[in-house]
């Protein structure tokens, strides 16, 4: 085999020894980080009120890990709807309504909090929303694992179950450029 066929073959290998570690190590990484406890509590209070109005202040308390983006989630029953909000940004599908972080404001440290108000149309009765739900977690004053699955999942199983699920491949041995020493005068 020549020099050239020999440092093709271990670049090769390298590359692709390369590709698996980095798989290997940003499906540990990301496994990890979806893993953060979560936990908050919403304090939402009308500020004002007048027929057919309102003006509302939710204020978002991170309890859990550090958020960097978030969205809190609430439904209204009695078929209220924002018309105006401000230091987020929000949209509504039927009485769902969803209030997104703003560039400026979608980190909160564990411990801390973040402000938003709105005004809103209301007819008949103007009830709080019953449940908050941010980042799909609900915000009901306590810690605990996320709601939602991880988007990745970490390699589980034995090592000859996870030989198994892997893909077939080549094995080409040893690629080492070294020969064995011959006896003198033994020809090949």
């Amino acid at each position: 085999m020549s020099p050239t066929t020999v440092r093709r073959r271990r670049l090769r290998l390298g590359a692709i020894a390369a590709s698996a570690a980095a798989v290997l190590t940003a499906g540990l990484l990301g496994a990890v980080s979806a893993q953060a406890a979560q936990g908050c509590e919403v304090e939402y209070n009308v500020t004002g009120q007048w027929p057919g109005g309102f003006t509302a202040d939710v204020k978002v308390i991170n309890l859990g890990e550090p958020i960097d983006g978030w969205d809190l989630e609430w439904v209204w029953l009695e078929g209220q709807h924002v018309t105006q909000m401000w230091n987020a940004k929000y949209t509504t599908t039927g009485e769902t309504v969803v209030a997104e972080n703003l560039g400026y404001n979608a980190e909160i440290a564990t411990g801390a909090s973040t402000s938003f108000g709105f005004n809103g149309y209301w007819a008949g009765v103007n009830t709080h929303p019953a449940e908050f739900r941010l980042n799909g977690r609900v915000c009901d004053g306590s810690v605990g694992e996320p709601t939602t699955p991880p988007t990745s999942e970490p390699p589980t199983g034995s090592a000859p179950a996870m030989d198994q699920a892997m893909l077939p491949g080549w094995n080409i041995g040893d690629t080492s450029t070294r020969r064995a020493a011959r006896p003198p005068g033994a020809t090949r």
